[in-house]
């Protein structure tokens, strides 16, 4: 059948029944991407299976990682320079529309990721099947990088499941398990690994029909009156979390399915012209680049083996507490000491509830609250392999636990500290073996933030770094190597911005509106806000150490909080008061009118600084810099970091913009030294 073929990504088989298997394992890759030369091969395998139709088709991944992670996203960069998106985007439809349309039933075996390409390719299938394992992923997640799925996922998704299920999952990009893609229908079948062809064979043999909930959800949810009718109630619920102008990924998607009939073509047609307008916007190229950027931070260690099993905390506040509970979720043995253990319960407690929600299974649960234990004494951490330090900040209480410490510490033990604004080389001073100390800076919430910065210090040695740099992508966090100056990078950034928004403040500016400046910037969330989820103690205690540093005043409403026990949404009142998690904003008047220059008033104190820290050599280069910055701070992401947003708007005309408020406001917003660095003009 594929005599002839030659065939450097795929393995073809048939079995006695007549089944052919096609097994992809893509050659000179860890991970099986669809590149152009595998797509092309798989379309020549289809093409013989078209003249010679089996008994069915089974379509799986030989790589242990598993099925398919999409397209070759460093491959659909260069498209859309050569402006060949179309050409792409329209050959894989059609590649997959063949599939679809095989004389013969098909499968998609699918284990560990399947995300993009590979979920649509799984959908071009007549049936799925999935296996057990809690790596199994599928999802949609090309709305991360400005677009929305090309090869028929718009097409295929809703048809398969119901608009109601189907949207939402590529709106959003969020994966699910197999256990939530079965119930879904997004596939037939839940198998254990081990029988995962087994149960792709059966599939062929039975050629079950979908049952009958599923099939008239999906028929309803996708008339063209239910279309109508759905489509601007998902447009208001995508523009209360997103704006159109910052993101127009899921408002073009909502688009193409409400315009979509019940011709799969004429749906692949317009699901192809929207991909096309999509990758050409300022957002899609930012957010491919801030993929790169991730990329870079997880290989930064290399192939450098950590040699950490076990990790000892000190301080089991909220920061280390939850580092703690997140080492021991991602499979390090752990143990957190502290003074008592009342104060240590807590910590127990988020952790209990980390896993619950993690890792859904009890048998799981239980295996990680047996990897996280409370050491009251500190005898532990003479076994560790990492001792972190997270205690409140204070350089002589720090050292003094160091002096305590380090002298029980094993050999290749690395000894770190959580601070989040001390400079390394003070913490440092005095330690008997300073080259295996380094700065581990978390940022809270840990589990939802996936920067950590690795802080530098003159007698820190290379291996230590390194192992260091392992050690934070073992947790599945994203590492930065920082300069250990004031502040590190990402604090030193955000505190100009906290601090103009508090100053602001006090100048009878309603906190609501200045939020509502900084979101329409692009930001997360609001400074006002910020500061309250931070902790104004917290806000307090890295502002006193950097404001010195960086000639600014601590402005006098935090301290007034502060001196009356209101510490921000951890006691319910700060800024704002708190109520269920969230801030009751006071309403401003309708006829408030904010001042022009305030969104910038409040974003040019980060630019100036960004430019201030890569000309210090706080971070190795811009786009490390970038990097920090929207990993750290959720920097507007679609603006592709700071450094990047000064080249796009242009250094000169930005650093007027700064001397034209220094005029108005005062000598704070004066251009810091390196306007004049080469690496803030554009490059060609």
């Amino acid at each position: 059948m594929f005599a002839g073929l030659r065939l450097r990504h795929w393995r073809a088989e048939a079995d006695a029944d007549g089944i052919v298997t096609l097994t992809l394992d893509r050659a000179d890759a860890s991970v099986n991407a669809m590149a152009p030369a595998v797509l092309r091969e798989f379309d020549q395998a289809l093409d013989r299976l078209v003249i010679e139709p089996p008994a069915g088709l089974i379509v799986r991944s030989g790589k242990a990682a598993g099925f398919i992670a999409g397209a070759d996203i460093h491959e659909f960069a260069q498209y859309e320079k050569t402006g060949s998106v179309r050409a792409v985007i329209e050959y894989g439809q059609r590649v997959y529309q063949k599939l679809a349309s095989l004389p013969c039933p098909s499968v998609a075996a699918i284990h560990g990721h399947c995300m993009g390409g590979g979920s649509e390719l799984a959908l071009a299938c007549t049936y799925r099947v999935a296996s057990s394992d809690p790596k199994t992923r599928i999802g949609l997640p090309e709305v991360m990088l400005g677009i929305h799925p090309g090869w028929g996922g718009t097409a295929r998704l809703p048809r398969l499941i119901g608009a109601l299920q189907a949207l939402p999952l590529m709106l959003t990009g969020k994966t699910v398990a197999a256990d939530k893609a079965r119930a879904l229908g997004l596939v037939d079948r839940v198998a254990a690994p081990e029988a995962l062809l087994d149960a792709a064979r059966t599939l062929l043999r039975q050629r079950p029909s979908r049952p009958f909930v599923q099939r008239l959800r999906a028929w309803a949810s996708n008339r063209w009156i239910a279309r109508q009718l759905l489509a601007p109630l998902l447009r208001k619920q995508t523009a209360a979390k997103v704006r159109k102008q910052h993101y127009p990924a899921p408002f073009a998607l909502i688009e193409v399915w409400r315009r979509g009939g019940s011709d799969v073509r004429q749906r692949l047609k317009l699901e192809a012209d929207s991909v096309v307008r999509l990758a050409s916007t300022p957002t899609a190229r930012n957010l491919v680049r801030v993929f790169f950027l991730q990329e870079r931070l997880k290989t930064l260690a290399g192939d450098t083996a950590h040699g950490i099993a076990h990790v000892h905390v000190i301080g089991a506040g909220v920061m280390g507490g939850d580092i703690a509970a997140w080492c021991a979720y991602r499979g390090f043995s752990v143990s957190l000491q502290d003074r008592e253990m009342k104060v240590i319960e807590p910590a127990l407690a988020r952790a209990q509830t980390l896993f619950g929600k993690r890792l859904k299974t009890p048998a799981r649960v239980a295996a990680a609250q047996a990897r996280l234990h409370a050491d009251v004494e500190g005898t532990q951490a003479a076994a560790a392999d990492l001792v972190l330090e997270a205690i409140y900040e204070n350089l002589d209480a720090k050292r003094a636990l160091y002096a305590a410490t380090q002298p029980n510490l094993r050999a290749a033990a690395l000894l770190a500290s959580n601070t989040s604004s001390i400079p390394l080389n003070e913490l440092a001073r005095g330690l008997n073996a300073p080259e295996r100390f380094i700065g581990l800076h978390f940022f809270n919430p840990v589990a939802q933030m996936p920067l950590v910065e690795v802080v530098r210090h003159a007698r820190l040695a290379a291996d230590t770094e390194q192992r260091a740099l392992a050690f934070c992508r073992a947790i599945d966090k994203l590492p930065v190597p920082v300069r250990g100056s004031p502040g590190f990078l990402v604090n030193r950034i955000l505190m100009p911005y906290m601090l103009e928004a508090i100053r602001a403040l006090g100048e009878g500016i309603p906190g609501a509106v200045l939020d509502r400046a900084a979101r329409g910037f692009g930001m997360p969330m609001g400074p006002i806000e910020l500061a309250d989820t931070v902790g104004l103690d917290v806000a307090a205690s890295v502002g006193l150490e950097l404001a010195p540093f960086l000639g600014l005043e601590l402005p006098q409403g935090v301290s007034r909080l502060l001196d009356a026990g209101k510490r921000g949404k951890k006691d319910g009142q700060g800024f704002y008061r708190w109520q269920d998690g969230k801030p009751v904003k006071p309403e401003v008047p309708k006829d408030y009118r904010a001042p022009d220059d305030l969104e910038l008033r409040l974003i040019a104190p980060m630019l100036n600084e960004a430019v201030a820290c890569l000309a210090e050599g706080v971070v190795d280069d811009a786009d490390l810099l970038d990097a920090g910055v929207i990993f750290g701070t959720g920097f507007a992401p679609f603006r592709g970091g700071p450094i990047t947003y000064i080249r796009d708007v242009g250094a000169d005309a930005l650093r007027a913009q700064l001397e034209q408020l220094a005029a108005r406001h005062g000598p704070r917003f004066a251009p810091r030294p390196g306007w004049d660095n080469p690496a803030l003009r554009a490059i060609p």
